[in-house]
């Protein structure tokens, strides 16, 4: 089922309680009454509230509406952080090239924000030589503490041996700094400044949120028509500008 709200002539009720563009309430007219108000404010007839009796309805630019709530929908969704736990596999006698090489992959896990579960394979006389493991996670530990903690103690598990790092910088935090510091660089690389107005056009990119956005009002302004109102935030734009792309120029060999 669609989970658009009715506008202008897909509104089927004989009259509705209309809300200003200002959040004013109207009162109760007739529904071409509402339309006709609609067209003279150049807005649209929006039903905020199908299940009122009568329908409440507000007069919005609801084109603007959407596209507003989509860069909204679209800025939460960049900021959102999902707990990751990656993992590297270690040999109780690892070279030590290739301990400096998984070393940096645990490195550049934790300045992302995530987790990692450092695990020591042993394998056949290996496996009565714990303390072998035990030392090369205490060393590994040792040498990232400036990025992350030992979350989870070593632990035998079979033939494995298992440790897990906390990252002592949230994830939130580690993307906004990888952000900051990709546009400081495309910036850079644009001769421009951070922070400097650029155009955007993101019309294409907005296709798919606009089909999926729900229409979400501030319900303060239609408290005062139902009898039970429910709790909306209020919906502030948001705008995302993209820098357009240097495109690099060809070379004519001689």
């Amino acid at each position: 089922m669609s989970t658009e709200p009715r506008i202008n002539d897909r509104i089927r009720v004989p009259e509705v309680r209309l809300v200003g563009p200002s959040g004013e309430q109207v009162g109760i007219v007739p529904l071409a009454k509402a339309l006709e108000l609609a067209q003279e404010y150049d807005l649209d007839l929006v039903e905020v509230a199908a299940t009122a009796r009568p329908p409440v309805c507000k007069l919005m630019d609801y084109g603007k509406f959407k596209y507003e709530s989509a860069m909204k929908a679209r800025e939460a969704r960049k900021n959102q952080a999902h707990t990751v736990i990656k993992e590297m596999k270690l040999r109780p006698k690892i070279d030590p090239h290739d301990y400096d090489t998984k070393k940096g992959h645990v490195v550049r896990f934790l300045k992302q924000g995530d987790k990692v579960k450092i695990t020591i394979m042993f394998r056949g006389r290996e496996q009565s030589r714990p303390e072998l493991g035990f030392r090369l996670l205490q060393r590994l530990a040792d040498d990232v503490q400036d990025l992350g903690f030992v979350e989870s103690s070593p632990k035998q598990d079979g033939r494995n041996m298992i440790m897990v790092l906390g990252p002592h910088k949230k994830k939130t935090e580690a993307m906004a700094e990888a952000r900051a510091l990709a546009d400081a660089r495309k910036a850079e690389r644009l001769g421009r400044t951070p922070g400097s107005d650029a155009a955007a056009d993101d019309d294409d990119l907005l296709a798919d949120d606009l089909l999926a956005d729900d229409l979400v009002v501030d319900d303060a302004e239609v408290e005062d028509a139902e009898t039970e109102a429910q709790d909306a935030p209020a919906e502030e734009p948001a705008a995302e500008a993209e820098a357009p792309v240097e495109q690099p120029a060809a070379s004519q060999g001689a």
